[in-house]
């Protein structure tokens, strides 16, 4: 497991790769014209993910070659289910940056992150898909930023949709922590008691 120093000088090191994952992360996104919120450009949901990434990310990442896979998959988290990409165009996009076997980790993580085929958003979001959640090292680490993001946000912001979602995200939350929980041993797939006490803090204020 990678210390705190360790992650952040790897981090650090690796500064304009991860910047160019950004990069062409937000573009991907603009060219399908896609917005957060109807107001922000969707790279604004995209950094948020991201940057429970740079805050956490040494609870979890095993091994200095797991950091960049990670990072591509919070900024590509949505990339196959918003974005047209299939998962052999992910893959291709991960090995821009890194060998073989990252790429496959970080395409793995993408494909388990997006949503399945349905009409509501339980159809959507069913056992299948929080099964293969569980399965996929980071994965469960991934989802619970993208929960974290997409709460802070409607806690923040007060219009009418997002007090709405406010609302089913708290009555949401057993469940989905359930959900996403593999109870497992390997830390790849652990749940950072730091994130979950975070959203219970954003809800309350």
């Amino acid at each position: 497991m990678m210390t705190e120093k360790e992650f952040n000088t790897y981090v650090d090191s690796h500064r304009e790769d991860i910047e160019e994952i950004r990069n062409r992360a937000h573009m991907l996104h603009d060219s399908v014209n896609q917005h957060y919120d109807k107001t922000h450009p969707y790279g604004f949901h995209l950094d948020m993910v991201a940057d429970s990434v740079f805050k956490y990310g040494y609870l979890v990442c095993q091994s200095p070659t797991d950091v960049l896979p990670v990072f591509f998959a919070a900024f590509y988290h949505d990339s196959i289910e918003d974005a047209r990409l299939t998962y052999n165009d992910v893959t291709k996009a991960a090995r821009l940056f890194m060998g073989d076997e990252q790429a496959y980790i970080a395409a793995e993580m993408v494909y388990a992150l997006t949503n399945e085929k349905g009409r509501t958003r339980a159809e959507r979001a069913n056992e299948r898909y929080y099964q293969g959640i569980r399965e996929t090292p980071y994965a469960p680490f991934l989802k619970l930023a993208d929960r974290l993001a997409n709460i802070t946000y409607s806690c923040t912001h007060g219009n009418q949709s997002n007090k709405h979602m406010r609302q089913i995200y708290r009555d949401e939350l057993p469940h989905f922590l359930e959900a996403i929980n593999p109870h497992s041993s390997d830390p790849r797939r652990a749940l950072p008691q730091e994130m979950i006490d975070r959203i219970y803090e954003v809800l309350k204020e």
